[in-house]
């Protein structure tokens, strides 16, 4: 299961911005269909009723199409995460922290000992337990990646002790839930939150971790955080490229213009 996520970090490492969906549908066939368009799935739990039947399921589509499968968990608790590693999650995203010592043991809930406390269980990394022992925990240790979320002010005031967590791998930004902190609700290029956002690019990357961000099917705002120095980038998702482009056919067909066609061989933005 760790060589979608090794190939990722690879590219990150070689400088390639690479391009996300979030999936938030039930239906597995949702990752399966999404995977072959895309170089990583933000499996979204945070703001999803998504069982861990569901879960499982976009995870299988996900390692069967060779494509990391990120999931954004619900909160920084134990419960939260533990399930989902030993789901098959190669990756995790965790919202909302917003201190050193909370990311201190979201970091440690990823890791077995001696880098961490992860409890041994991973029947599905494990691959049931064919490849379990200590050649799996030294990979897992170095291969699952860790990354949180920056979200709030009190994220943005602990950014110095953040970066410097052992074993952490990436931060991700959070531009609307950062601009509400901020005072700016949803003015995501107000100057105090693109401050921020650059503040956050930088001490991340200083410190050599990677940057992501979350965000709306909105390219040109994609392509404004990839100057800034974002790395990896979820750009909307599922439900919302089903909406946008049954809003655009239907607003061209009534107003008699012609939308640009779908094609399984458009290329791949940002690349």
């Amino acid at each position: 299961m760790f060589e979608a996520i090794g190939k990722f970090r690879a590219e990150l490492r070689a400088g390639r911005v690479l391009i996300g969906a979030a999936v938030t549908l039930a239906e597995p066939l949702v990752s399966d269909a999404l995977a072959g368009s895309v170089e990583f799935l933000w499996i979204d739990v945070e703001h999803s009723a998504m069982s861990p039947e569901v879960l499982s399921g976009h995870l299988l589509a996900a390692r069967a199409r060779g494509v990391p499968a990120l999931v954004r968990v619900a909160g920084s608790a134990t419960p939260f995460i533990k399930p989902v590693l030993d789901a098959g999650a190669c990756g995790i995203i965790v919202p909302q922290v917003r201190s050193a010592d909370e990311v201190r043991q979201v970091v440690g809930d990823c890791r077995y000992p001696p880098l961490g406390h992860r409890g041994y269980g991973p029947r599905v990394p494990s691959n049931y337990g064919r490849d379990g022992g200590s050649q799996y925990v030294e990979r897992a240790n170095r291969e699952l990646f860790v990354a949180v979320q920056i979200e709030n002010a009190d994220a943005l005031a602990d950014l110095d002790r953040m970066v410097a967590v052992p074993g952490l791998d990436s931060l991700v930004i959070g531009p609307y839930d950062l601009s509400a902190a901020l005072g700016v609700m949803g003015d995501v290029e107000h100057p105090t939150v693109v401050s921020a956002v650059d503040t956050v690019i930088r001490k991340a990357r200083a410190a050599g971790l990677f940057v992501g961000a979350g965000m709306g099917a909105d390219p040109q705002y994609a392509r404004r955080m990839v100057q800034r120095g974002v790395q990896w980038l979820q750009v909307g998702g599922d439900y919302s490229y089903m909406i946008q482009r049954a809003d655009q056919l239907r607003a061209a067909i009534r107003n008699g213009t012609d939308p640009r066609p779908l094609s399984s061989g458009t290329a791949r933005p940002l690349n």
